[in-house]
């Protein structure tokens, strides 16, 4: 059974959290775990962890920008069980496939300044990929480059990660490199870095490792019925290994609206629908999954490996983003997303009905 808000009672009356069983260990699944939250924010706070413990997470950390400004921003549990280490707004987690999204922007940049173009052949940047016809780097960045390209979607990660050769051969520079001198070092980001693990990428951050390292989140994952710790990830590349606080991820959402980043016309490339997934309701554009609900655009990716889980949910139009992560793959892997419905996702549901939707408060005023 699929986690998920219960969508035949209203959000304030109960908030249904069920814990899935992990793929292959053959768990039984938990018992459901039913909430009457408080309502407002401290309602919405109550359900977070609500799931969170439903779902065995050991630490979790969520976000809200509104504004120009991170409104509410906060842990839950923690980031470190053995060392009773809590999970803070600071701390910094694996947003996995995340990247992808903020790689989206370096890209569209360099695609704004001449040196990349969206439409030649990704050939030309030294990349050679198998497929019914010419590959152009599009087709990589929005995911149909596979069969006749440009025609069908297929989430395609490893090809996603040749994005990095071709800023690579456009600019002499690696993505570690773009990131640090676009993003990072701008907007003095001192949570965030590429995977620590990789010590060439890490250090175009300019932070000191040891204490960036125990800042880090630990990696659990749910064994025998039992949490345990799980191997950190080793890869940095445009496809995964952001490691970012939600307080610094925010600042970032916050900063692409700004225009800091983009130009209004590369921007509205990189938002806007460029292939149906499930109907014209559900997109993809370039590096962000494009969404409507109840005429309100959803901006959003989602991340996800063993010992790692993330979201980040862009409603434009009102001036939000929500951003949520986990050390453990249980945040977005316990729900059914793959027909890129992010309210599938049970915080990104009680988020869209709260705030997007909803009118509560929030500490920055509307």
């Amino acid at each position: 059974m699929t986690p998920r808000i219960s969508q035949s009672s209203p959000l304030r009356a109960a908030v249904t959290a069920v814990a899935l069983a992990s793929a292959g260990c053959g768990e039984t699944p938990l018992a459901p775990v039913s909430v009457t939250p408080v309502p407002g924010l401290q309602g919405f706070e109550a359900s977070l962890d609500s799931i969170r413990v439903a779902l065995r997470i050991p630490g979790m950390a969520a976000a809200i920008a509104l504004g120009g400004e991170v409104a509410w921003a906060r842990g839950f549990g923690f980031a470190d069980v053995e060392r009773g280490r809590p999970a803070s707004d600071t701390t910094a987690f694996y947003w996995a496939s995340v990247t992808k999204s903020v790689a989206a922007i370096v890209l569209m940049q360099l695609v704004e300044e001449g040196h990349v173009n969206l439409d030649a052949p990704i050939s030309d940047y030294g990349v050679t990929l198998e497929a019914d016809g010419v590959v152009t780097v599009r087709h990589v960045f929005n995911h149909t480059s596979e069969g006749v390209p440009g025609t069908v979607f297929r989430y395609n990660g490893s090809r996603y990660i040749q994005l990095g050769t071709v800023m690579r051969r456009a600019t002499g520079k690696t993505f570690a490199e773009l990131l640090a001198e676009r993003i990072l070092h701008p907007l003095g980001l001192r949570h965030t870095a590429p995977d620590v693990n990789l010590l060439a990428d890490f250090y175009t951050s300019g932070l000191e490792r040891q204490a960036f390292l125990a800042n880090v989140a630990m990696p659990y994952e749910l064994v025998d019925g039992q949490v345990v710790p799980y191997g950190r990830l080793r890869h940095f590349s445009p496809a995964a290994g952001l490691v970012s606080s939600v307080r610094d991820l925010a600042r970032i959402s916050i900063a692409l609206d700004s225009g800091r980043f983009l130009g209004p016309a590369a921007m509205e490339e990189m938002l806007s629908p460029s292939i149906e997934i499930d109907g014209p309701s559900r997109t993809y554009g370039l590096g962000w999954f494009v969404q409507q609900h109840a005429g309100i655009k959803l901006e959003w990716h989602h991340g996800l490996a063993n010992g790692h889980s993330s979201l980040i949910v862009r409603a434009p139009q009102q001036g939000l983003t929500f951003v949520i992560v986990a050390n453990t793959s249980r945040l977005t892997g316990a729900y059914d997303i793959g027909r890129a419905d992010v309210l599938q996702v049970g915080p990104a549901q009680l988020f869209v009905e709260s705030f997007v939707l909803g009118n509560d408060p929030l500490p920055v005023s509307r």
